[in-house]
């Protein structure tokens, strides 16, 4: 997929490494040409101008682009105008980083796509990994719902799902598991990689050293991790 990233700062820029290294074609824009300058040789193009300027803005390649993320964080002020100016020119999809709640009620009234709290979602994430042994991450759903990948615990290590019955016990689905491995990412460094098994079913047998991907309430997933 195509991205343009708008505004390099330290969420910014990690979005754009980030998305380059899996894979995407990325075009990291930031008015500050040494932050540009800085990730010339990470990200696929990077180029400096700003953002708040509809007449240099619709010069970008935003027909061909299948994402926009407007991550400016300094500056609300320049972040509403640059999310107008690229609602304006009609992109595809436009996601925008919110720096307050009355921020993000603004840019909800804009009618963007998604907007991201990078903040909140990563206060709510650490309440989590922090409170709850072997959490390797956290996706938020709606209400008390998540999806949460946790390191197999050492008692269920070489049982079955039909064992262990965990949809019946505690009200939580084991969807699939990953098996960890040592992988290379695009620029030949090597990163952590994982295989990712098959749908779980009853017949799946949990090994050592496996992450398990489960489905529930926080408060079942919270009583089942500590039975384990």
């Amino acid at each position: 997929m195509k991205y343009i990233i708008i505004g390099l700062g330290n969420f910014g820029s990690a979005m754009a490494v980030n998305l380059t290294e899996s894979g995407h074609e990325v075009m990291g824009v930031d008015i500050d040409i040494n932050r540009v300058e800085a990730l010339k040789e990470k990200v696929t193009h990077t180029v400096a101008l700003d953002a708040t300027d509809a007449s240099v803005v619709e010069e970008l390649p935003l027909n061909e682009t299948d994402r926009v993320v407007i991550a400016i964080g300094e500056d609300i002020s320049a972040n509403v105008m640059a999310s107008a100016v690229f609602k304006q020119l009609k992109v595809k999809y436009l996601a925008c980083r919110a720096i307050s709640s009355i921020h993000q009620t603004i840019l909800e009234a804009m009618n963007v796509d998604v907007v991201i709290n990078p903040e909140n979602e990563a206060a709510t994430k650490w309440s989590i990994k922090l409170a709850m042994k072997g959490v390797q991450d956290v996706h938020y759903l709606t209400g008390p719902f998540y999806v949460i990948e946790i390191s197999v615990p050492s008692k269920m290590v070489d049982k079955t799902l039909e064992e262990l019955n965990l949809t019946e016990n505690y009200n939580v689905l084991v969807l699939t598991t990953f098996t960890p491995r040592e992988g290379i990412n695009p620029l030949g460094a090597f990163k952590e990689d994982v295989i990712v098994n098959k749908i779980a079913d009853p017949e799946t047998v949990l090994n050592e050293d496996d992450i398990m991907v489960i489905y529930g309430n926080i408060k079942d997933i919270r009583k089942m991790l500590s039975d384990y």
